[in-house]
């Protein structure tokens, strides 16, 4: 390394001398050019500087700067003339690689021919920091073309990230959507399902008409009305325009203050007498119109899925309807026929007969329970309870049959087994499919016995003067009509005066859950229960025997009871005290 440089620069031709020094020093020391000039501009103007106020001692100082081999290049400035107002030392520093020792200046040339070359290589060195800047300045564009594109490219992919956000915020609102809907059509089939059994399940008009509101509001109409053709008008009643149009015009009528646009519904135009609430009229339709069913908007208008489950609902009541009309018209017709092949007792001497048909109450069990009792030539009295399989008109139908095919057969042969075994046989060959249970009972008079065959029916009751009950349980035989040849046997029971023969079809004493044995130890216990001022009044011994096992309940099969009463002879009813007889 060289020694300090030390020099007074109180010109300008030793200011440029030092500066060229520097030059020769920094070049020789390896610093680069932007560097270099940084460092020779700052010392340029301190010299200038120093030169205004009188001249200043330069020191410049080389020596190493680390164990890498760097050196440490110093300027130092101390004015020769110090005053209080004068600037104030100066230093500058240089960190240089430090390149070998004979590539650096040993002094400071004071020749003009060294001069001018430091000149031409200052002038090299700010061409030098030119190009530099020059290139500088091209990497800037280029970095700035590339910074531009980049950020064209950022705002491009924020652009395409925004839109995909769009897009799936939209798929996201339509999924949404699509599941709202979904749920909507799902609670409304699930509804239209529910409410549809409910309405199917019954086969009672007026059953069906109350539960149509306790479906239906408030979620689905404010009000429900409903108005059959063929039902009385109300006093002080009167339908809508919409129904009135719904009925004319057998389509859904709409009528609102606005157009309800619902789909398959006719839209009538708004006028004075629109209602403030929208009303739904839907004709009630099967094979014909029979009815409109109104319904008034739970709120401001109708939903179009809604209302198009409400056309199909309204559909489905006018079914059940129908279903139910046609129901009670079978049934009716049924009972009548029933009733209207049904014996009137006749009179007989020594033998008091009381007899009883209810038809069932729940669904189409109608038809096929009977009882008879008709005279024979001989002075007999026959009676017969029987239960046609099935019911409705053809068990009414069969069951007349029977009835006039077995009076012929007693014309011929008053045995009831005889009467039973040419029954069997002749459903055997001309009702194969058909069965029934039947109870002959035959009276003679004066005879204290009662002759009696089976085919399959409960057993009848008898009820001793005393009010000992005994059930003939003897052995019934088949149903009548079973695919196999049988011979029926009549058995002889004792009938002393005052005694009561109870004859009767499962209907009385048969229930889904008990059985038939419960239903006959209620029948007994009933039956001894009377007195015997009771069985005078043969009638009202019916009812009492009916009371604890039906009339209090639904009755799912007919029910037939004959009651066969032998009175005691009139000394001996005196005697006990019982004031009425008749038949």
């Amino acid at each position: 390394m060289i020694p300090p440089d030390v020099r007074n620069v109180t010109s300008v031709a030793e200011a440029v001398r030092a500066r060229t020094f520097a030059a020769r020093l920094t070049t020789g020391l390896g610093v680069c050019e932007v560097e270099r000039a940084r460092f020779l501009t700052a010392l340029t103007a301190r010299l200038r500087e120093c030169l205004g106020q009188g001249g200043a001692e330069l020191t410049l100082t080389v020596r190493p700067s680390g164990s890498d081999g760097t050196v440490f290049v110093r300027a130092v400035g101390e004015p020769i003339h110090p005053e209080p107002d004068r600037t104030p030392p100066w230093r500058l520093a240089l960190t240089c690689p430090g390149p070998p020792a004979h590539e650096l200046p040993r002094s400071a040339s004071p020749d003009d021919t060294t001069h001018a070359e430091a000149v031409l290589a200052a002038d090299e060195e700010t061409a030098a920091v030119l190009r530099r800047l020059d290139e500088t300045e091209r990497q800037l564009r280029l970095h700035g073309e590339e910074l531009h594109q980049t950020n064209q490219g950022v705002l491009a992919l924020h652009a395409e990230l925004d839109a995909a956000a769009r897009t799936q915020r939209d798929l996201l609102d339509a999924e949404r959507a699509a599941r709202g809907e979904a749920e909507m059509a799902r609670r409304l089939l699930t509804f239209l399902a529910d409410a549809s059994a409910a309405v199917t399940a019954s086969l009672d008009q007026e059953d069906i008409l109350r539960r149509l509101p306790g479906l239906l509001v408030p979620e689905y109409a404010s009000d429900v009305d409903v108005w059959l053709f063929d039902e009385p008008a109300e006093p002080n009643s009167a339908h809508s325009a919409a129904a009135v149009a719904a009925a004319r015009l057998d389509r859904p009528q709409h009528a609102g203050p606005h157009p309800g646009a619902l789909p398959g519904i006719d839209d009538l135009p708004p006028s004075a007498l629109s209602p403030n609430r929208p009303l739904l009229c839907i004709p009630l339709t099967v094979r014909h119109t029979s009815g409109v069913l109104t319904l008034t908007a739970p709120g401001d208008r109708f939903d179009e899925d809604t209302s198009v489950m409400l056309v199909e609902l309204a559909r489905r009541t006018a079914i059940a309807l129908d279903n139910a009309r046609q129901y009670e018209q079978h049934r009716d017709t049924a009972e009548a026929l029933q009733r209207a092949q049904l014996t009137d007792l006749p009179p007989t001497e020594g033998l008091r007969l009381a007899a009883r048909y209810l038809p069932a109450t729940r669904g189409l069990n109608i038809g096929g329970d009977w009882y008879d009792a008709f005279p024979q030539p001989d002075g007999s009295l026959l009676t017969v309870i029987g239960d046609v399989t099935g019911h409705g008109l053809r068990a009414a139908v069969i069951m007349g049959q029977l009835r006039t095919a077995l009076r012929a057969y007693a014309v011929e042969d008053d045995s009831p087994a005889r009467i039973l075994t040419r029954l069997h046989r002749m459903l055997r060959h001309q009702q194969p499919d058909l069965y029934v249970t039947a109870v002959i009972a035959r009276f003679r008079p004066g005879d204290p016995h009662v002759v009696w065959a089976a085919a399959g029916h409960p057993p009848a009751v008898v009820r001793a003067p005393g009010g000992t009950v005994r059930v003939l349980d003897a052995r019934p035989g088949v149903m009548l009509g079973v695919p196999l040849p049988f011979e029926y046997e009549d058995h002889t029971a004792e009938l002393p005066p005052g005694s009561t023969l109870v004859m009767y079809t499962d209907g009385l004493v048969e229930r889904r859950a008990h059985g038939i044995d419960p239903g006959i130890e209620v029948l007994g216990r009933t039956l001894a229960a009377l007195g015997e001022s009771e069985l005078e009044d043969l009638d009202g011994c019916a009812e009492s025997l009916l009371e604890p096992l039906v009339h209090n309940s639904e009755r799912e099969d007919d029910v037939c009871l004959l009651l066969c009463h032998i009175p005691l002879p009139e000394g001996r009813r005196a005697l006990g005290g019982a004031g009425h007889s008749g038949n």
